[in-house]
């Protein structure tokens, strides 16, 4: 046999005895689909997938190797665990059209912004286990953070299951549901304020000099290189902070300029105010 023909084995999958359906593949739902293949936590035959459009099932399909039709009821009948990424205000409409398929044997993990695990349950008027997830963008490059909440029924089980759902696109942490509101604040809307960060860290890197390119690099590099200290060390921000503030030197002069320009004040209130927002979207459903 030539080297050419040679195919190394598929190694089984690390989560093989279940069956999940991820209804509305759009975005997170594409990512998710990636991540579980890539990761081999399920093989293509433990999932299936759903989509609005028949031109965009058999697009889904072809680029994953896995079920994608425009059926949920046929997609949750089938599955053990059902992820539900369809918008918020879609949520109670397709767990009415996916209803009859459910029962205590099931569970739902939702990754609809501001939809409640109450909410979930109440609508599927069963004792099912309901999980709450709260990604966000970098998820899209394996970057990811996933806050994720229980519901009445869940056990540690259903909860294990979720968190190695979600640790294929970056890290999870389990809170109280109370607390999802400030978690959509900070790591949900979090990744458009650090952008900004960035934005203007480079534009200064151009005012003093340097060509935009590089002012970028090094501006996003030292953001990626800062977080990455804080969570590798597990040193507290502000020590590290004052590992890089010498006496008299560049850095304690630019940090007093942060200090009264009010960055610190500005981001606080970015995350109190995005945190309200959801809070009130949440309240309106």
């Amino acid at each position: 046999m030539s080297a050419a023909a040679y195919e190394a084995p598929t190694p089984p999958a690390l989560l093989p005895n279940l069956k999940v359906a991820i209804l509305g593949t759009g975005k997170m739902g594409g990512i998710l689909l990636q991540g579980f293949l890539k990761n081999n936590l399920f093989a293509a035959d433990q999932l299936v997938a759903t989509v609005q459009h028949s031109d965009r099932a058999l697009a889904l399909s072809a680029q994953f190797g896995v079920d994608v039709s425009t059926d949920n009821l046929a997609a949750a009948q089938w599955a053990d665990v059902i992820l539900i990424g369809v918008k918020p205000i879609q949520v109670p409409g397709l767990i009415a059209e996916i209803k009859p398929s459910l029962g205590p044997g099931k569970t739902i993990i939702s990754f609809a912004a501001s939809v409640t695990t109450s909410a979930i349950e109440e609508a599927a008027g069963c004792d099912l286990a309901a999980v709450r997830a709260m990604p966000n963008t970098p998820a899209m490059i394996g970057a990811g953070v996933t806050a994720l909440c229980a519901g009445r029924h869940c056990t540690a089980e259903t909860m294990a299951i979720a968190q190695r759902i979600f640790s294929t696109v970056g890290r999870t942490v389990v809170v109280d549901e109370k607390h999802m509101d400030a978690v959509t604040g900070l790591s949900g809307s979090g990744p458009a304020f650090l952008y900004i960060i960035i934005e203007a860290l480079a534009e200064a890197g151009v005012n003093v000099g340097l060509p935009r390119d590089v002012a970028t690099l090094l501006a996003a590099q030292t953001t990626l290189g800062s977080a990455r200290m804080v969570l590798e060390t597990g040193y507290h921000p502000a020590l590290l902070k004052d590992q890089v503030t010498t006496p008299a030197g560049c850095t304690v002069d630019g940090i007093l300029e942060l200090e009264e320009g009010g960055l610190r004040v500005t981001l606080i209130k970015a995350v109190k105010r995005a945190t309200q927002r959801a809070k009130e979207l949440a309240s309106a459903k």
